[in-house]
């Protein structure tokens, strides 16, 4: 692959957090202005070149950074209807206030093979022991151009803090569904195999019919499908299952078709994109038939990333010194009979980074935090490409600094190798974690979100970039 290198326009600074940044038109305008969320609640767009606020929904979101400062709770998601422009209608996700919980497990969860209780753990009792509620709700821009709240479409109790998925909302442009991407519940190693239970709400990609107003009211409070009232289960179909932590979802159109791109966050090894055109979306009333008489659901088509038996291309792992060499790693198996239950039915990744690689024109990844396909022509060597990013180099570097990558779909179905991007900038003695990563409507243009620090208290540390030549 060849050697790419770029630069980085600043058009934003002294941000919070970014979560999400994407572009759309407001309605009665006639530009494609661009869209920023923060972690924390804001929403901003770029208007004749000033920092405008289009709202501000920080008093819905549950207090952040408890965890010494770092979370990923918060607001998480930001869609614009495909029609937007005439109806006003976009769509949030967020982790709403009031809704803190006192979590399940306590402290680290490492699996035991030797321990058929550790890897068998159930989530019990979850009305009383979770971490707290995501929402997702439709929004309309009303007459007097201020946006409002129109109905809510799901309420979901999480287990834990973390691996709520991020820029987790966006369209379909096959089928105008409103795609969610939800991580596994959190903690590490999904200590309740969420994931790769049908029935869990949580690890898995999901579509949502918004054209049909299935439920007057708020929705209960639920982390399993059959939970749901039949009206609101209508409106559902399920993608895909095994999704540890997801960036959200990009399409990029071939021909009359669409490849589809997920990246899917490692656990201690690996990093992993998936690129795939085929689905066979299953809608939420027959998987609770199937699953209720026992009747073993047709799966063909169903995607299945394969977590929590596969951490990408490397079953999933526990990493332990070596006794008396602590140059060396002893690396077993946690979920050996999971692996093995899934290899045939997983999806292969399109290409896999590593935590530690000793390759000398790679880089040792930490988590996976963006993935757009790139159709512009402005830096030519990366049209048609799909590009990622990764929090930050796990090198020791200090201060931290993210990476840009990329690789190309393949139609045959075998892996492809990925290389890194040069990038010309020059971030100082700051840090500069690569926390989101977005593009316009036609993915002619990309943009990234750096951040000085990795808590989310650490205010206003945050630059968006335009990716350049």
């Amino acid at each position: 692959m060849k050697d790419v290198k770029v630069g980085l326009r600043p058009i934003v600074t002294n941000i919070n957090m970014p979560t999400v940044i994407k572009t759309t038109v407001l309605p009665g305008d006639s530009v494609e202005r661009l869209f920023i969320a923060t972690q924390i609640g804001e929403i901003y767009y770029i208007g004749n070149g000033v920092v405008r606020t289009f709202l501000d929904i920080r008093p819905n979101i549950l207090k952040l950074g408890t965890e010494n400062g770092y979370d990923e709770r918060g607001l998480l998601g930001l869609a614009f209807h495909p029609h937007f422009y005439y109806n006003g209608l976009f769509y949030l996700h967020y982790s709403a206030a009031g809704s803190q919980g006192p979590g399940t497990l306590k402290g680290r969860f490492i699996p035991n093979p030797c321990d058929p209780n550790s890897i068998n753990q159930r989530w019990i009792n979850r009305d009383a022991q979770y971490d707290h509620i995501d929402t997702v709700e439709e929004w309309i821009m009303s007459p007097n151009g201020q946006p409002q709240k129109r109905r809510t479409l799901l309420n979901i109790r999480r287990p834990f803090l973390n691996h709520n998925g991020v820029n987790s909302l966006n369209f379909s442009p096959e089928t105008g569904k409103l795609v969610l991407t939800t991580g596994d519940g959190g903690s590490g190693y999904d200590p309740y195999n969420l994931s790769q239970n049908d029935m869990e709400i949580a690890g898995k990609i999901i579509e949502i019919d918004v054209s049909i107003n299935s439920y007057a009211g708020n929705p209960p409070i639920v982390t399993r499908f059959n939970e749901l009232p039949l009206p609101i289960q209508e409106t559902l179909t399920v993608i895909a299952k095994g999704v540890r932590n997801i960036s959200g979802i990009s399409y990029q159109r071939v021909y009359d078709q669409y490849i589809k791109y997920v990246g899917n966050v490692g656990q201690d090894l690996v990093e992993a994109i998936y690129s795939f055109v085929q689905t066979k979306p299953i809608s939420v009333p027959q998987l609770i038939q199937s699953t209720m008489i026992n009747s073993g659901l047709d799966q063909e088509g169903f995607l299945n990333f394969g977590w929590r038996g596969w951490e990408g291309n490397f079953p999933t792992s526990i990493i332990e010194g070596c006794p008396g060499n602590q140059t060396l790693d002893r690396i077993t198996a946690a979920y050996f009979n999971e692996a093995v239950e899934t290899s045939a039915r997983r999806l292969q990744p399109l290409t896999s980074y590593y935590h530690r690689d000793p390759r000398p024109d790679k880089f040792g990844g930490t988590a996976l935090t963006g993935v757009q396909a790139y159709m512009g022509h402005n830096i030519p060597d990366l049209t048609g490409s799909v590009v990622f990013t990764d929090l930050a180099r796990d090198e020791g570097t200090v201060p931290g600094r993210g990476v840009l990558g990329y690789t190309r779909a393949r139609l045959d179905g075998k892996q492809n190798d990925f290389s890194v991007i040069q990038i010309d900038a020059n971030f100082g003695a700051e840090s500069a974690y690569f926390v989101s990563l977005g593009a316009n409507q036609n993915q002619t243009k990309l943009y990234l979100g750096v951040y000085g620090s990795t808590n989310v208290t650490d205010y206003n540390k945050g630059t968006i970039f335009e990716i350049v030549p």
